[in-house]
Formats: C-alpha cells, structure tokens, sequence
C-alpha cells in the first residue's frame, strides 16, 4: 500500500543534517564550518527575545545566503494576504507541520534561518521590509506554539533578491519562507 509523505516528514527529511564521513576518532576542523559558526553565533545573540532586537544587516544577509547555499533546506509556502505579515489560517496547516518537525528529537538544538522571500512587485526596500515582517511572524509562532527557543530561530528577509522562478517575477511561487538548518547545534554537547 502506498502512502503520501506527509509535510511533517517532508519538511523533517529536507532538514535532516548530513553527516560527515569519517575515520578518525577527531576530525580536523573545518576552517569554513568555524566561520560560519561564528556568524551564526553573532546572529542568535540578537535573536534571544521573541522579537529580534534588530534585523540582519544586507552584509548579513549574503553571509546568511552564502551559508544557506550547501545546508539542508526547504522552501515552504506559507499564505499570506497581500500586503501582510499576519499569519493567515490558510497557512496554518503548514506551520504545524514545520512547528512539528523543528520539534523532533532529531532536529532539536539546531539553529535554523527562517528565510522570507517576496515576488518582484514593489519597491526592493518595501520587499525587504515584508519579508523580514513575513519571516518575524513565522519565527513568532514557532517560539510561541512550539516553545522552540528563540536563539535557534534567526529570521531574515530577503525580499525580491532571490526569486525563485526569475522567468515569473510576479508569481506565488517567489512569495515563500525557506527554513534552512544552519547545522550549528545551540546546546553543548549534540
């Protein structure tokens, strides 16, 4: 009998970190996974509140982007009115299944982006505003329902930057919040 994986699965899969394949008992360190611990870090002390004490920088945010480019992620569609950051009930059902899956044992003490995206109408500061607005109130209700812990949350909005389908610029598709698993654990000892 087949059955469809559901989105819990789906979005749990996606982020599932790789592990690396190695012999030694103590792998040397990888100068890379270092520095981009080191932004990661500089970003959660700014996300230990509900509410980010600022947002990321637009230098942070292509070291968000650089980070984000080889790390387990998935991109969800997450409805929201236009012109809006509120959490509409059509988006509910996929907040539950990404609120569940950040939940698991598996993925729990990791830090995750929670990357906002627009579509290409409007102004590229209004986008950016947006999405930031858009990946602030995802991050809210995942600290708020979930009681995921607001340092292993970091949003970021990217606005227009990084359209998912350029051939479309004006398409729904564009318009999505990617979660990205930063594969930096925030509790010692994982």
């Amino acid at each position: 009998m087949l059955h469809a994986q559901s989105l819990e699965d789906k979005i749990g899969t996606a982020l599932q970190a790789k592990k690396p394949l190695t012999r030694s008992v103590a792998a040397a360190p990888d100068p890379r996974a270092e520095a981009e611990k080191q932004v990661v870090d500089r970003l959660r002390t700014r996300s230990i509140s509900v509410e980010p004490a600022q947002a990321p920088t637009a230098d942070e945010r292509a070291q968000i982007a650089e980070i984000a480019r080889d790390k387990p992620a998935i991109d969800l569609e997450i409805p929201f009115e236009y012109n809006s950051a509120d959490i509409s009930p059509r988006a509910i059902p996929a907040l539950v299944s990404l609120g569940n899956a950040l939940s698991r044992q598996d993925l729990k003490g990791a830090v995750f982006f929670i990357n906002g995206h627009t579509d290409a109408a409007g102004s590229a500061d209004y986008n950016q505003m947006l999405s930031q607005r858009r990946a602030n109130s995802v991050r809210r209700v995942l600290i708020e329902q979930y009681r995921l812990a607001p340092d292993t949350l970091i949003a970021a909005g990217f606005g227009k930057e990084q359209l998912r389908n350029p051939g479309n610029p004006l398409g729904e598709e564009n318009r999505r919040v990617q979660i990205v698993n930063t594969t930096v654990q925030a509790t010692a000892g994982r």
